[in-house]
């Protein structure tokens, strides 16, 4: 079956595309990527986006943010296909994750119930009119409605396509958010732990914005990253915070590391230089307290399986290698996954399930009462 998949995370970077082709049954699948591509927000996309983001906006905002980014993805798919002489009409499905503008995966009180909710925008009935192709889009809330968090949902994925026989993997996404995925040796799917360690580049990349006037989104290569001096009084303390020490299941997001936190930061008065340097280090110092805490006590960790735009930073990879002695750091393209790409490799795949209507959460990973077929299907 050849599927497509949507990405845009909380990282704001843009659209990742991934074309594959997905053949087998059950654990045994295959996947093989034939396109990907990033196709960046317009900044003013980007900005309107963050303006919605976990913050009280406009209902109308968000209503015509949904219709334009279905119209910004259907362009980015129609685009990468065209890129890659792929025919649109031998696509037979998409799978859309959306852009996630709340997270709230832990219920909270609200009108006299307990209520956990979560809402992605990227109108799928858009994305359906303009290709001529079924969207699976939605996945999160049937996960949140079966008592689950509603994340992470990749785990599933990471099992299908990493899962080994005599080593034990953890498999690390940096994108806006870090999440993990543990798979003991010869592990059986409910035997997977997964959860997000904090933040992944959402600091650093505000840092680096804010430094730069603008010029820069992102740090790149760690260049200022290397310029500063981690302030350990600083680290010490941002890792003391309780999240670090709540056993998974559990998720983050901008709520936790958005605008607000970033403020913070810099009312500390510390040199940004120095601030960015802090950041980066609490990105790898949160990961790997977070495999300290609840993943080797479960299971021997070998090897360290990186995607995400951190895997690009060379001092993220360094210290992450510096935190976790003797065990193997690598990027998921040794394994023939383009780190860019694995998360929108992962929402084809899910597709393919709920098209198949198979349950595609791992419980062990989101604390869903059961398995559950994910998402909603727009013909």
């Amino acid at each position: 079956m050849r599927v497509a998949g949507l990405m845009s995370g909380t990282s704001l970077d843009g659209i990742d595309v991934a074309i594959v082709e997905i053949t087998g049954r059950g654990w045994s699948k295959r996947v093989r990527t034939l396109a990907f591509r990033t196709v960046p927000y317009p900044e003013r996309v980007r900005q309107a986006i963050l303006s919605v983001s976990n913050a009280p906006a406009h209902t109308g905002k968000i209503s015509r943010l949904n219709f334009l980014l279905g119209e910004l993805y259907a362009e980015a798919l129609i685009g990468t296909a065209r890129r890659a002489r792929i025919r649109l009409d031998s696509i037979e499905l998409i799978g859309s994750h959306g852009q996630t503008i709340f997270h709230e995966g832990a219920p909270v009180s609200f009108l006299g119930r307990k209520i956990a909710s979560t809402l992605q925008i990227g109108e799928a009935a858009v994305l359906a009119e303009r290709t001529g192709i079924p969207v699976v889009a939605d996945f999160r809330p049937r996960d949140i409605a079966a008592g689950g968090r509603g994340a992470p949902l990749v785990p599933y994925v990471d099992y299908l396509l990493f899962r080994h026989p005599r080593r034990g993997r953890v498999l690390l996404n940096i994108g806006g958010i870090a999440n993990i995925t543990a798979i003991p040796p010869g592990a059986r799917p409910d035997q997977v732990v997964a959860f997000d360690t904090g933040p992944g580049n959402m600091v650093v990349d505000a840092l680096a914005r804010h430094y730069t006037k603008g010029r820069w989104k992102f740090d790149r290569d760690g260049r200022l990253a290397t310029r500063g001096r981690v302030n350990r009084d600083l680290l010490d303390r941002l890792l003391r915070h309780p999240y670090f020490r709540q056993r998974p299941p559990k998720s983050a997001g901008r709520e936790q590391y958005g605008r607000e936190f970033v403020e913070e930061l810099l009312a500390t008065g510390l040199p940004v230089l120095d601030l960015i340097a802090t950041a980066t280090a609490f990105t790898a110092a949160a990961v790997a307290l977070g495999i300290e805490r609840f993943v080797r006590p479960r299971m021997p960790v070998d090897e360290l399986i990186v995607s995400g735009g951190g895997v690009h930073n060379p001092r993220i990879m360094a210290q992450l290698a510096a935190f976790l002695p003797g065990v193997r750091v690598a990027s998921s393209a040794d394994y023939g996954i383009h780190p860019d790409a694995k998360e929108a490799i992962a929402f084809a795949v899910l597709a393919g399930e709920t098209w198949g209507r198979r349950p595609a959460n791992l419980p062990s990973a989101t604390g869903a009462r059961r398995p559950v077929v994910l998402g909603k299907i727009t013909w």
